[in-house]
């Protein structure tokens, strides 16, 4: 997760990158994905809710394929549309399918050092020399963002929406902040993950959607437990990084605040950190 930045968006046209959707509209798309999976955002619904993260992670509302970074955040290179990480494992899955697709890319005499330091959940940067010109150098290549798109909706869409079902969520803001929050937290069974955020927004708002809780109130103590999170982290490898990124929350907050809890556009961002107009 990149240090939030200050800039100024109006479109997604506005910002350099290639685009990841055709011009949103305010209807979903009737994919597959929606007929199978109701409530699962889709459409202009599910680009808003990529828009958000990627303006979070890296600085601007297009996602970014090729971003790479060692923060030193603990977790080694972040790089890419979700912030994979070199220590985490979600980066050396995303190599591994590139690399079956390209197998002549740069990139693949890195994987027995990615597969060691996701094994051991290893923060180190050394042994990855050349990474970030090899990333970007993929990035060159659509393939290269196909995979990404496809590890993204497989390791945190799809468990997203998943987690949305179980809680009874049915505001498309609460799955875009779902969505968001695993992204940066992740969904493993520590403290700092997911689950665990989720566990303490059921006992602050006594309850979920399923159970008969208001949800806006639900999303409300969720957006509440995971600022304190990010404020400080249990783990001290990230807790300076993610301090800086409690504003992450505070815009999700503002635009339940402006009542968009339907996620249609446009949504507009107004903070210290960010001002941009999401379509």
């Amino acid at each position: 997760m990149r240090a939030p930045a200050l800039l100024f968006l109006v479109t997604l046209g506005a910002c350099g990158g290639a685009a990841v959707d055709a011009p949103p509209q305010d209807d979903e798309a009737a994919t597959a994905e929606a007929a199978a999976h109701p409530g699962w955002l889709a459409g202009a619904k599910k680009r808003r809710a990529e828009a958000l993260t990627s303006l979070f992670e890296n600085g601007t509302l297009v996602v970014q394929y090729d971003y790479i970074e060692a923060l030193g955040d603990g977790r080694g290179y972040t790089a890419g549309r979700a912030g994979f990480t070199s220590a985490t494992g979600d980066m050396l899955a995303v190599v591994k399918a590139y690399t079956k697709v390209a197998p002549h890319s740069a990139l693949a005499r890195f994987l027995p050092r990615l597969e060691v330091l996701a094994k051991h959940e290893d923060g180190s940067i050394a042994g990855l020399d050349g990474l970030p010109d090899a990333w970007r150098a993929a990035a060159a290549d659509p393939r290269f963002g196909s995979v990404q798109d496809a590890e993204v909706d497989h390791t945190y869409f799809a468990p997203a929406m998943k987690h949305g079902d179980a809680v009874g969520a049915m505001l498309p803001l609460s799955r875009a902040v779902l969505y968001d929050t695993i992204i940066q937290h992740g969904d493993g069974d520590d403290p700092d993950g997911l689950p665990a955020l989720l566990a303490a927004a059921r006992a602050l708002a006594k309850g979920t959607p399923a159970t008969g809780v208001d949800e806006k109130t639900w999303l409300a103590a969720l957006l509440k437990v995971r600022r304190a999170d990010l404020a400080h982290a249990s783990d001290p490898s990230t807790r300076a990084v993610w301090a800086e990124s409690v504003g992450r929350v505070d815009v999700l907050s503002e635009i339940a605040k402006a009542g968009k809890y339907a996620l249609t556009g446009p949504i507009h961002i107004a903070s210290k950190d960010w001002n941009a107009t999401v379509p």
